[in-house]
């Protein structure tokens, strides 16, 4: 009988043994166990990409985690993987460094998602607590085009973005994906569960439409608001297709473009495209810790019958 199966057998035996002595705590050491198998198996190729970035190319492919901890020195762990990551690479337009993709990237990012914010927040109050002609129609309008592929519509929208002359520039991928149908419906279900008295107490004490929006209706959407954040920030900074469609200076490249070119140009050296991969989740990472109560929340709103 092999070690795996003594183990399993083992374990059985035990588990066996529990259950007859003590069955209601037995399961509850059982659920915890296997909570804690789960865990080890979602953050195994963490550990694994932190040990990564940090072992030398000569010892890359000895150890599956860290090595020894008797063999642990320059040569085997070190920095070279950054340095060499930030290390100018040259270009058709000149020297380019990894910080600018980075840059690029968060302001990308952050600007699409504060004005997704603003916008998608005015249209959705709007939706829900104004009445006016064809707003029927809009909302099916709105809802319609949600069903359309967003590659379908990149063509008319590439040939837009070349007329304006915003093509190969970031200002070419915000200004046209500012708004968004899914965000507007979103806040217009949100919206709708602010009590309209509260409105209407809000204009008797002298508030105007713009400081019952700001003052009112956005703090009792916090959730949702930061929610739908959240999902913007991580949808703009993963994008790809667009990018890669949109921008042809390489100092103007997004993170995801410059990580799927160093998939074959480190090849050799593959600790260098994990050092850029661990690098470009750290913001997302960041944020989802900020906003991790509020997400939870808006996530789980109007899912209690209160």
């Amino acid at each position: 009988m092999n070690p795996t199966r003594l183990v399993v057998f083992a374990a059985l035996a035990v588990f066996a043994a529990l259950c007859a002595r003590s069955p209601g705590r037995t399961l509850i050491y059982l659920r915890f166990l296997l909570l804690g198998l789960a865990a080890t198996v979602v953050l195994a190729p963490f550990a694994w990409l932190l040990a990564a970035i940090f072992k030398d190319r000569t010892v890359f492919d000895e150890y599956l985690f860290l090595p020894p901890p008797a063999e642990w020195s320059s040569r085997t762990l070190n920095l070279d993987n950054f340095r060499e990551l930030f290390r100018g690479r040259p270009s058709v337009h000149g020297t380019a460094y990894f910080w600018q993709y980075v840059l690029n990237s968060t302001a990308y990012a952050t600007v699409s998602t504060v004005l997704n914010l603003f916008f998608c927040s005015l249209g959705g109050f709007a939706l829900a607590k104004y009445d006016f002609r064809g707003k029927a129609a809009l909302l099916v309008l709105m809802l319609g085009s949600m069903t359309i592929p967003s590659a379908l519509l990149l063509p008319p929208l590439y040939n837009m973005v070349v007329d304006l002359g915003m093509v190969d520039s970031l200002t070419g991928l915000i200004v046209p994906g500012m708004v968004s149908a899914y965000g507007i419906f979103l806040f217009r279900q949100a919206c709708m569960s602010v009590p309209d008295e509260m409105l209407d107490a809000g204009r008797i004490d002298g508030c105007s439409e713009i400081a019952i929006y700001f003052r009112l209706v956005m703090p009792l959407v916090r959730p949702m608001a930061a929610a739908f954040c959240l999902m913007t920030f991580l949808g703009t900074w993963n994008s790809f297709f667009t990018p890669n469609v949109f921008l042809q200076t390489q100092k103007n490249f997004t993170l995801p473009i410059v990580l799927y070119m160093y998939v074959n140009d480190y090849q050799s050296n593959y600790g260098v495209f994990l050092a850029g991969t661990a690098l470009a989740m750290l913001p997302p990472m960041v944020l989802f810790l900020a906003l991790e109560k509020e997400f939870i929340s808006g996530l789980t709103s109007g899912a209690v019958k209160g």
